[in-house]
């Protein structure tokens, strides 16, 4: 499977991720739409998305360009959460996963997705029996590979050990969080991916903002910034440990003649076990930003100065 360095995340087309409060937020479907024409022009092929985020709003609107532009997109979809925001509706029963994964290629109008991941672990449902749901798509040709996103070592491991044990579609491909203000946060789980050659493709890469340098220790949030409309996954990070890293971290970007959330991004692509990096830009100027990190090269001592600001 080929990808483009860069991947494009759908997560903001329509809402704000998958939480139900904000379906119909984030943005609209013709700014998704300037947003995919300018990363499909700019070599982009990679287009991420889950059937809950905006409450199906980022599907149906990826699968509406892909058939207006006649794009042949690498299409990298999720099953987890509610596709109406329904509390009780969740989860990796069989069921569920044959389901979602039947409105998804509805909303995207494909016959097959590339990659087909488990959006969070379901605790209530055996791992046995997501296995074999997703073992189902493939063989039917539904799925072209199955894996994870925001998966533990232990997780990830359980997994392929009973994907071996059953002969079932193994999970090729994980999605985890990454960025510099936890560089080693997924050590363990890149450990695995090496060791059993799957891809890896890090989402967050700017941690929700704060590696561009938008929020600072005196001023308030921007409007419209994630610190306001969903700040919960990023709240302890506002600190002053943290300010003074990212003053540092400024610091570096400026030395290099470049933008901290570029630099933040070349940091990620220089890991020699990342496949592709999901980036989600609000607006095309950010995507500039993005994709300006292909051009930033770092060897492995600017690689690890970088992370040691940040632990």
């Amino acid at each position: 499977m080929e990808l483009s360095r860069i991947g494009l995340g759908c997560g903001n087309f329509g809402g704000v991720g998958s939480a139900p409060e904000l379906f119909g937020r984030g943005e609209s479907e013709q700014e998704a739409f300037a947003l995919m024409d300018a990363a499909w022009a700019a070599g982009v092929n990679f287009f991420d998305t889950a059937a809950s985020y905006g409450g199906g709003r980022s599907e149906s609107w990826v699968g509406r360009w892909r058939r207006d532009r006649g794009a042949d997109v690498v299409l990298s979809t999720k099953v987890f959460w509610s596709v109406t925001g329904d509390a009780d509706d969740r989860g990796l029963s069989s069921e569920r996963v044959l389901r979602e994964n039947a409105g998804s290629l509805e909303r995207l109008g494909v016959d097959r997705v590339q990659m087909y991941l488990t959006h969070e672990p379901d605790p209530e449902t055996p791992i046995l029996e997501t296995l074999q749901a997703l073992d189902q798509l493939a063989h039917d040709g539904k799925v072209e590979a199955v894996g994870a996103s925001n998966t533990t070592p232990e997780q990830l491991l359980e997994a392929l050990e009973a994907s071996d044990a059953h002969g079932l579609t193994r999970y090729a491909w994980v999605q985890n969080e990454l960025n510099l203000l936890g560089p080693d946060a997924q050590d363990g789980v890149r450990e695995i991916c090496r060791r059993e050659g799957l891809g890896f493709t890090p989402f967050s890469p700017l941690a929700g903002g704060w590696l561009t340098g938008k929020y600072t220790r005196d001023a308030p949030y921007p409007t419209g910034s994630r610190m306001m409309l969903r700040p919960e996954p990023y709240e302890q990070l506002a600190s002053e440990p943290t300010f003074r890293a990212l003053d540092a971290f400024r610091a570096e970007a400026d030395e290099l003649e470049t933008e901290p959330a570029t630099l933040a991004l070349a940091w990620l692509l220089a890991q020699p076990d990342v496949t592709a990096v999901v980036v989600g830009p609000r607006r095309t100027e950010h995507l500039r930003s993005a994709l300006a990190a292909l051009d930033v090269e770092l060897d492995e001592a600017r690689r690890d100065d970088l992370a040691s600001l940040f632990r």
